[in-house]
């Protein structure tokens, strides 16, 4: 199968071994969620296709959400069936519904006990979190994947040759402030 690239060769589809040399080990994760979201910029995020070809796309844009003293965090009301895997050691995988039909990808930060995440909002090609669990067939069936030794999902190293800014996050009107104004959205400069 021909490869498909586009924009340096961040979008691929051909069928190849999984290369463990590139990827994000355990301690990445484990770091505070306000320095893995910054830090996921510029990193490839992987995923196999049921054919067996592998999908990457460079990640662009990222949402802190910071454990329980967080009004926008799912895990401000504590530990529920929805998020419990916020609640488990980082680099594992939370995906969730929204208006029944959108699944938000999220990457599990920090140690056990201290439930943070990361919202993948935007990947090379794909703004908005909807748009790219879409393109990249992430689904309900991912919840609880763990990056680092996944067959499915991972992420890789990637580029570092960009900026990137902070801003307030989006669509969390509902958890005030201070929240709403913390500046916990990062994104590459273009």
């Amino acid at each position: 199968m021909p490869g498909r690239f586009l924009m340096n060769g961040t979008i691929m589809r051909k069928k190849f071994p999984i290369e463990n040399n590139n990827r994000l080990n355990i301690s990445f994760f484990t770091e505070d969620v306000l320095k893995v979201a910054p830090g996921l910029l510029g990193k490839y995020l992987t995923v196999r296709q049921t054919d067996g070809s592998l999908l990457r796309y460079i990640i662009t844009e990222t949402e802190a959400y910071r454990g329980t003293d967080d009004k926008a965090c799912h895990a401000s009301k504590g530990e529920t069936r929805r998020n419990s895997v916020m609640f488990k050691r980082g680099g594992l995988v939370y995906v969730y519904l929204i208006y029944g039909m959108y699944w938000m990808f999220n990457v599990v930060t920090g140690s056990e006990k201290d439930p943070q995440a990361v919202l993948i909002r935007g990947v090379e090609g794909f703004n908005g979190p909807g748009r790219l669990t879409k393109a990249l067939g992430i689904d309900g069936s991912f919840y609880g994947e763990d990056l680092v030794s996944s067959e499915r999902i991972w992420i890789e190293e990637g580029v570092n040759n960009f900026t990137f800014t902070s801003l307030p996050r989006i669509g969390i009107d509902y958890a005030g402030e201070p929240w709403i104004s913390k500046p916990w959205r990062f994104l590459i400069k273009r």
